[in-house]
Formats: structure tokens, sequence, C-alpha cells
């Protein structure tokens, strides 16, 4: 997992402006009447001031009501997970590691105890996407409504929706503690060992079960997909509380959009190298870099000139010790853009220019 890519603070300068101009605008009183000048205070007062324990608890409840019945219960053969109504023909999205390798689920939704029946449209294990469709939409199914993840800031107040450990509708609460993480999920028990880049990380709780549901912000907005908790090796591997990780909205859509109108991912845009590799060891048994097993004809590295049995060892200024992190060096780049790939031959290091093509 890589923790490297975190956005950028906003600028001091944009936090002070604020106060500055509450500053220019109550020492200016004087020229005013003092009943103008007392209203122009008091209305300072009112935009400044925090929100009460009441006010928020009401933003809560609200954004309960509104986006919680959006959110379902997903019941496979063996897995039980979450899901979010996408449209009002009947569209789920979720995670891919939650359908697994099913073509029928029966889903629950949050104001009915009854059991519907759904299909497999498409599964996307590379970035661990897929939609189901219900056979038969009942009424008053509501979409949500999915946010910019551009706009996602780190601090913001989240509510993350689901059914952790199969109790179905439960909410945590919580904030968005970073984004631009880079995330590689394990194979096992059910994983797809994607590497997902962009993610955005939660301290509001996420469980088995959680998986496919929704991150929300106070708008009522989802902004990411629920997919992921840290585990630590220290604590025998189990999840580290308060680090979960979430596949942003904006990624989210662009996939579902695409499933939902040709049936598969037509584009996908991560970025690809076109090869098969395995990690190699040096003589201290050291991760040394990716030994390229195949090259696709025609991708990126076969175009570049890269040969099965070469030894990958950079791409762009990132070191590459290992498959996984050349998985998470690709995951923060774009089909289409040029960088170059370091590698060895023969003992031999050498460097070549290479145009990424789409996984």
């Amino acid at each position: 997992m890589d923790a490297s890519h975190t956005r950028a603070r906003r600028p001091l300068a944009a936090l002070v402006a604020p106060f500055c101009a509450l500053a220019l605008v109550t020492g200016c009183a004087g020229a005013v009447s003092s009943d103008a000048g007392e209203r122009t205070t008091a209305r300072a007062e009112r935009l400044t001031a925090p929100k009460s324990g009441g006010d928020l608890q009401s933003d809560y409840l609200k954004v309960i009501k509104d986006v919680l019945p959006s959110v379902v219960q997903i019941q496979g053969r063996n897995d039980l997970g979450s899901g979010v109504v996408y449209d009002g023909q009947g569209h789920i999205v979720t995670n891919a590691h939650v359908v697994g390798a099913q073509k029928t689920f029966k889903v629950t939704t949050a104001n009915s105890e009854d059991v519907l029946s759904a299909r497999l449209v498409s599964s996307y294990p590379e970035q661990d996407l897929a939609v189901i469709k219900l056979d038969n939409v009942p009424r008053g199914l509501k979409a949500a409504s999915f946010g910019d993840s551009a706009k996602v800031e780190v601090g913001q107040i989240v509510l993350a929706m689901g059914s952790p450990l199969g109790l179905s509708s439960s909410v945590t609460q919580g904030i968005v503690s970073a984004t631009g993480r880079t995330v590689t999920e394990g194979s096992s028990g059910g994983g797809t060992g994607a590497t997902i880049g962009n993610m955005v990380q939660t301290s509001a709780a996420i469980n088995p079960g959680n998986s496919g549901g929704a991150l929300v912000n106070l708008n009522g907005q989802v902004i990411g997909i629920p997919t992921l908790a840290a585990t630590d090796p220290d604590l025998g591997g189990s999840a580290a509380p308060g680090i979960g990780f979430a596949i942003p909205g904006t990624m989210v859509k662009t996939i579902a959009d695409q499933i939902v109108k040709d049936g598969k991912v037509t584009d996908s845009g991560r970025a690809a190298l076109g090869i098969t590799g395995r990690t190699v060891v040096d003589d201290q048994y050291r991760a040394a870099g990716v030994a390229v097993v195949q090259v696709k004809s025609g991708g990126a590295a076969d175009k570049a000139g890269i040969q099965p049995g070469d030894i990958i060892v950079g791409l762009g200024d990132t070191t590459v010790t290992t498959i996984t992190s050349l998985s998470e060096t690709l995951a923060s780049e774009r089909p289409g853009e040029k960088t170059t790939v370091t590698f060895t031959r023969n003992g031999d290091r050498k460097k070549a220019d290479v145009t990424l093509g789409e996984q």
C-alpha cells in the first residue's frame, strides 16, 4: 500500500481570508449607524459561528433519511455485501469482490424485508467494481446521487452506510482522512488483488459487509464506495481501527456508466505496459525488480522494445522492486502518457521511452 499520494492542503491564505474580511467589517462599524453596525456584526457572527450539536445532528438525520434507502444488502451464495442503487432501472453498483464468480443474487432494500432477485450485468475486477440489475424493480426505488471526487477534502465529515457483519442499514461516522491513496487488495479471501489509485481514506468504520456500500458527505452525495480496511500485522492481520478506503465516486460513475450502457468496460482509464511479470530477488533475497515473462504483441512494452527476460527496475522517477510496486506506479498514470522504463538485460542497465497503453 502506497500512502505517499496525498492531496495538498488548501493554502493558508485561503483559510485566513474570511477572518480578515470579518475584521474589516467590524472595524468599520463606527462609520455607520449603531443599529446598522450591530446588525452587521450579528450577521457576521452567525456566518462564522460553528454549528451546534443539534444542527449537526439534524444534518446527519437528513442525510440518512435521503441516502439510506438507496443502500441495499447483497447476498450471494456464500458472501454478504452491500450495494448502491445507481438508477431507476434497477442497476446497483457494488464491489467485484462482493459478486465474485456468481451470476445471481438476493437483494434486500433498506425499507423492505422483501427479498429481490438480481443478476450480474458485468464485473470489472481490475477496479474492484461491478454492476448487478434487479429482475423486477420495486415501486419507489430511489437512486443515489454521486458527488465530484475532485471536491472531496481532508477533514470533511462523512457517513459510511452498508451491512457490516450482516447488520443491514447500518451507519458509521468519521472524516476524510486523506485522498489520492493507492492501495493494493489482497487476493486471498475473495479479494481481487487489484491495485486501485486515487482512493479516499476515511476514519469511518469499514467492516466485512460494508464493501460496496456508500461513503456519503453531508450534502447527501455518494463520494465513494467503501472497499477495504487496512490490516495491521502487529494485530495478527486484523483490521486496523479507523483506516478504511473507498473507491472515489467519479471513478465509480465512469465504470458503472460504461457497464450500464455497453454491458462491459470499454474505456478503463487505467494505464498498462502490456506485460506479464513476476517479482525477482537479489543475492540477499531482497525484492529487486519485475522480470518480464510475457510481452503482449502490439502493447506498450512491445513497441518500446522490451523483451521477455528483461528485469524492470524503474518507471519514470519511481523505483520498481515488486510486481505490486509496478502496479501501484501504473495506477497513478494514464493511458497515452509518455514515460521511461528502466530495465536490465543480461546485466546491462538500459532505458526505453514508452507510451503507456490501456488495461
